[in-house]
């Protein structure tokens, strides 16, 4: 086994989506990473060809895309029959929130967030998929020699465990957000001049926080977001 021992509620949700979706591991269709299941690109697209999907429509968002930044943003349209209106998703990418593996191809990945987004919208599949977090986290059994200790830079941006850093990327993707306002917000929440010297429990502290604030108030959080848009910079 890839991933060591699975614990119980990972076999139950295992079960469900082999048996709900057709997914397989064998396949590649799903990935599990800090004890959370990953749907794939390939596991989408092979749930979409099971339940016959007729096309699948792409475009490029030229307003808010910036070749120059090396900033791309696509929306992505899943016909599931001849006469249907189509399931909509869109997904961005630009040097901050893909793996290093994949620097100058950013424009490839907003489209195949963009195509996952619209696929799990239109066959209900409520499971994050791989490609769109910041990057993929490597992946370990639980008795694995080389795991990375939790004690050595603890808030996860350089220890092999990118778990917060990719939480905090989905939240400002899916509460469009902007990034550079988010650093800076998380900087002084945590009461650190940076966000890289912040430990992880601040960290995770501030991400728990901003999702509750998003989801219960996004113009109260935009609000706040603004305060921080005067002239100063906070690294990543």
């Amino acid at each position: 086994m890839t991933w060591g021992t699975l614990t119980p509620s990972s076999l139950k949700s295992l079960k469900v989506l082999t048996e709900s979706h057709g997914l397989s591991i064998a396949a590649g269709d799903l990935r599990l990473l800090d004890g959370q299941w990953y749907v794939t690109h390939c596991g989408l697209l092979g749930i979409s060809e099971r339940r016959h999907c007729v096309g699948i429509r792409t475009a490029l968002e030229k307003q808010f895309s910036d070749s120059g930044l090396g900033r791309w943003v696509f929306k992505a349209t899943v016909y599931k029959h001849p006469r249907s209106k189509g399931f909509v998703g869109y997904g961005d990418a630009d040097p901050s929130n893909v793996s290093p593996l994949v620097r100058g191809a950013e424009m490839r990945v907003a489209e195949t967030r963009a195509v996952n987004r619209a696929l799990r919208k239109a066959y209900g599949t409520g499971l994050c998929s791989v490609e769109e977090l910041g990057w993929e986290p490597k992946t370990f059994g639980p008795s694995d020699p080389q795991r990375p200790s939790s004690a050595t830079n603890n808030n996860g941006h350089q220890n092999g465990n990118p778990r917060l850093r990719d939480r905090l990327c989905l939240l400002i993707r899916q509460h469009q957000l902007d990034a550079n306002l988010v650093k800076a917000y998380a900087a002084d929440s945590c009461g650190t001049p940076n966000l890289r010297d912040a430990t992880r429990e601040q960290i995770e502290a501030f991400i728990t926080n901003l999702a509750d604030w998003a989801a219960k108030d996004r113009p109260g959080l935009l609000c706040k977001l603004n305060s921080y848009s005067a002239p100063h910079e906070v690294n990543p």
